[in-house]
């Protein structure tokens, strides 16, 4: 007998997620061991334009009513939000079905309780394609790293962010002109506050941080945040002369003790041998530090409808094969209850852009801010302009609370004009 499936949303993805369950039927009956079948398709309006070859009698406007219905066996989420998206998810999980859901918002605002009610009724929740699309990432860090001790995760995890900033250093476009170029190729919505203030990659950086260090604790609103709006053509070019480039990541670590995490997200120089300096376009990343499997890299397309509608499949083929075999996976074993630490904890380095008055002392008196807070000067450049000057620093690693008050107490020195760029770099193998 068929199992049959519920879609909850018919957008890109989900049409796209239709075409893929017609067109495969053959295969997905094979890896299963039975056939998949849509049951019903709910959306928020009827008669509207949807994928060609869907019969219009699966539609239904009515939700919940599908989600609870006795015959069907799974449910895919992909309306995306907060609500109806949860009260739909907890209704389907609590009647016996299994999930796959794309929303990332949702499950880093309360993974955790969908989570726990699956974990009650014993069905499955699964959610590759809520970050970096097509890129099979999460059951990585779930299943095949269970095993090992993850140090850092750090990826590209946002394409329309990689695209803004990849322009502005490959062809020195202005943030505003790589944005619209950006939104015209479909990369960037009208109103792209979520990928350019940072909020979409700190939902996945919340769900890679959980699963990576195993603690239920970290939501979307424990990450710190800050977008690229600020970033300017002078942050690309003092990054090249260092021999960076600027990427915007999400970085997940463990401290040094092991007994906290930090979840960020933020723009950083990043060295140009660096995996993560290649990864150009919209294209997202993830590079993984573990204390066995070493270094390892997960690449491909982060977005679209093909991409996310392939990982849909791949865990709606996974979550099938459970039910048929009356097993389920869970979310990945005991929660090890790591709590997130503050940023101001955070151990990182600072490349600091000051534009000052052109007289002697000005140097001594800036490096003695620093050595004030404790924090130690890599190394500067100075380059003079007329009466003003412009020093560029780059320090040692430091608590980033230090770095904060350095860069505070920098602003209220009168020979300092302004500071004209604050930005993080992050170091690839051994910090000198």
């Amino acid at each position: 007998m068929a199992m049959k499936v519920a879609l909850l949303g018919c957008g890109v993805v989900g049409a796209e997620a239709v075409r893929l369950i017609n067109e495969q039927s053959t295969e997905l009956s094979a890896r299963i061991g039975t056939s998949l079948e849509i049951g019903g398709i709910a959306v928020r309006r009827l008669g509207r334009a949807r994928g060609t070859g869907i019969d219009p009698e699966l539609f239904t406007t009515d939700a919940m009513s599908l989600v609870t219905r006795p015959d069907i066996d799974l449910v895919v989420e992909v309306i995306g939000g907060i609500e109806p998206a949860r009260s739909l998810i907890l209704a389907a999980v609590k009647s016996g079905k299994s999930v796959v859901t794309a929303n990332k918002a949702l499950l880093a605002e309360d993974g955790a309780t969908i989570h726990s009610a699956a974990r009650e009724t014993g069905v499955d929740v699964y959610y590759e394609a809520s970050v970096a699309g097509a890129i099979p990432l999460l059951r990585p860090l779930r299943d095949s790293l269970a095993g090992d001790h993850v140090h850092r995760v750090l990826g590209i995890v946002n394409g329309t962010t990689n695209f803004i900033l990849d322009r502005m250093d490959s062809q020195g476009a202005g943030f505003a002109e790589s944005l619209e170029e950006a939104q015209s190729l479909g990369y960037a919505e009208a109103d792209p506050t979520a990928d350019v203030e940072g909020f979409d990659a700190a939902a996945k950086a919340a769900i890679l941080a959980r699963l990576a260090f195993h603690t239920q604790r970290i939501t979307a609103a424990d990450v710190h945040r800050e977008g690229i709006t600020d970033v300017s053509a002078g942050d690309i070019a003092s990054a090249k002369a260092m021999g960076c480039v600027v990427k915007m990541l999400a970085i997940c670590q463990r401290s040094e003790a092991g007994d906290s995490v930090g979840v960020r997200v933020h723009p950083v120089m990043l060295p140009r041998e660096h995996p993560l300096a290649t990864v150009n376009e919209a294209y997202n990343a993830v590079f993984v530090e573990a204390e066995s499997a070493g270094r390892l890299m997960f690449y491909g397309a982060g977005a679209g409808g093909t991409p996310t509608a392939s990982a849909v499949l791949g865990d709606l083929v996974a979550v099938a094969r459970n039910r048929l075999a009356t097993t389920y996976a869970g979310e990945g074993g005991h929660d090890t209850g790591l709590p997130v630490h503050e940023m101001g904890q955070t151990i990182t380095r600072y490349h600091v852009a000051l534009d000052v008055a052109d007289r002697p002392g000005v140097l001594a008196r800036v490096a003695d801010v620093f050595a004030g807070n404790h924090v130690s000067i890599k190394n500067v450049r100075q380059e003079g302009h007329g009466d003003d000057a412009q020093l560029v620093l780059v320090t040692h690693q430091a608590p980033d609370s230090a770095l904060a008050t350095t860069v505070e107490q920098l602003r209220a020195l009168d020979m300092v004009r302004s500071v004209a760029s604050v930005m993080r770099v992050e170091a690839f193998g051994e910090d000198g």
